[in-house]
């Protein structure tokens, strides 16, 4: 069995979630969304680091998944996303979590069964795959 700490990374909101895996069997534990959006870019960068770190001694993962950096249409965006990823990734590390990276596409397909799916068809196939009801 595994806990797994998935990072979905942002500059204005860090979102997460937590799961056991045992073989195929995938057992929800924890999700929500590190609100920064208000802060200075460097606080924010420090909430995003520090709030991984309680949320890795609070659940203790195994390992840590996050999404892989895109080139959008802004350069200055692609460049406080790496940053937020840095700091979410220093923090895995930093606890000694191998952490895992993966394209938004890879997870897309996987889950949902096309590399473009949106949102909402993400959402719907994590409720129904970890039963959730909502």
């Amino acid at each position: 069995m595994s806990i797994i700490l998935g990072i979905d990374p942002g500059s204005r909101k860090c979102g997460y979630g937590l799961i056991k895996a045992q073989g195929s069997r995938l057992q929800y534990i924890a999700s929500g969304i590190i609100r920064v959006e208000k802060l200075e870019f460097p606080d924010r960068l420090n909430t995003i680091f520090k709030t991984i770190g309680e949320l890795i001694a609070e659940f203790q993962p195994d390992q840590a998944a996050i999404e892989e950096v895109f080139v959008g249409k802004s350069g200055v965006s692609a460049l406080k996303l790496g940053h937020a990823r840095g700091a979410a990734m220093v923090a895995c590390t930093n606890a000694g979590l191998p952490v895992f990276e993966y394209a938004a596409r890879r997870v897309k397909l996987a889950v949902v069964g096309t590399g473009n799916a949106d949102k909402t068809q993400v959402q719907h196939m994590i409720k129904n795959l970890l039963k959730l009801t909502e």
